[in-house]
């Protein structure tokens, strides 16, 4: 790959594309998703003498950073604003010093994706937990009942990001009755549209090459709770015991923390895999659109509501409580989308001052409307 800004001959084009710093960078990051776009957002950066690297994880206020001379050790001290949002994790393209001790990161590229979810503190910050990402494997495993609801939630945290979700249904070895494995696959590619569900089975093999393959031409982050075999699907993937494993608990299928830390692994079949930790809470963060994008069925209805500000709750004309009566849509899914909206409201309304005001005077309407219909049935009664 020649970055020569004249034309060359042939014979110089190849002599530059084996010998300029440019393309040994290309060369020794390509395996990490470096490409053509990379090196042109880089390209301030390396005037300043900087080294161009991929974040493969972060912990206590520094990260390894895969560069063409391997993995440096640098603080992030340089990148650490009081935005949660804007700290540096696994999966950025980070501006390393070429040298010093410690090493600093003085920045990061803009990120073409990113996954974010709600903290569990009051504060409701958002966490970035991998950045860059192509696809978003939501590893569910099948040793225990599937959860649809949470299942729409990780989904609907995946098409916000930017990256499109994959849904892996794991320890399929367990479900030997292939009527019954076809029902709980429809089960999930009902509650999926648009999204790609497979079966694996680290035990047999079975769905592994083909996830592969899906994997290859880019970067993956694999989510889910603990328990879900996230970590044997990991080596699975890599070809070798490289992710430690822990026993599921019998008793209702939950692991342990087998993966403590975010951490960016390039595939021998090509491709990069950025393995989480088990998520026991997973909050939206401002996903309005993932969320219409999970129930895009109920979206489609809505278009054809006589009211373009439908509430579907029980004005006339509503497609989509039409459609749930008709049996068109499963009441299950119509409660799961209101549940995730509200959520979703909550917590930009705790960061956005204008629609905090908007709630308390749509609240405000509906008490004073709710008081006058009572006043009304009381002076009708009398």
């Amino acid at each position: 790959m020649s970055f020569s800004s004249h034309p060359a001959s042939s014979s110089t084009a190849s002599s530059v594309s084996t010998s300029s710093p440019q393309a040994s960078l290309a060369q020794a990051l390509a395996p990490f998703g470096w490409d053509d776009a990379w090196a042109a957002e880089f390209t301030p950066y390396a005037e300043q003498g900087l080294v161009a690297g991929r974040v493969v994880r972060v912990d206590r206020g520094q990260c390894d950073v895969m560069t063409a001379d391997g993995i440096v050790r640098a603080d992030t001290a340089f990148v650490t604003p009081h935005d949660p949002l804007r700290v540096i994790c696994t999966g950025d393209w980070a501006a390393v010093e070429a040298a010093g001790n410690p090493r600093y990161v003085k920045a990061y590229l803009p990120r073409r994706t990113a996954f974010v979810r709600s903290t569990s503190s009051q504060r409701s910050e958002g966490q970035i937990l991998a950045a860059n990402v192509d696809h978003a494997i939501i590893a569910v495993s099948l040793a225990v009942e599937l959860d649809l609801g949470r299942i729409e939630r990780f989904l609907a945290l995946a098409w916000e990001s930017g990256a499109q979700p994959l849904v892996v249904l794991t320890k399929a070895d367990l479900v030997p009755d292939p009527v019954t494995l076809g029902h709980l696959v429809e089960d999930v590619e009902s509650t999926a549209p648009g999204v790609q569900v497979l079966t694996v089975s680290s035990v047999t093999g079975e769905g592994t090459d083909v996830l592969a393959a899906v994997v290859a031409g880019g970067t993956s982050v694999l989510l889910g709770v603990s328990g879900a075999g996230k970590s044997t699907l990991a080596n699975a993937l890599l070809g070798a015991d490289v992710m430690e494993v822990q026993e599921a608990r019998e008793v209702d299928g939950k692991g342990r923390h087998t993966t403590t830390t975010r951490n960016l692994l390039a595939l021998p079949g090509g491709g990069v895999l950025i393995d989480t930790p088990g998520l026991r809470g997973v909050g939206l963060w401002d996903a309005e659109t993932g969320v219409g994008q999970v129930f895009s069925e109920i979206e489609e209805y809505a278009e054809h509501c006589r009211f373009h500000d439908c509430a579907h709750e029980a004005e006339p004309g509503c497609a989509v409580l039409a459609a749930l009566d008709s049996g068109e849509l499963p009441e299950r899914r119509l409660d799961s989308y209101r549940k995730l909206l509200r959520e979703n409201q909550r917590i930009v309304a705790k960061t956005d001052a204008r629609l905090r005001s908007e709630i308390r005077r749509d609240w405000r309407l509906k008490s004073a409307e709710g008081r006058a219909n009572y006043a009304a049935k009381r002076g009708a009664r009398s």
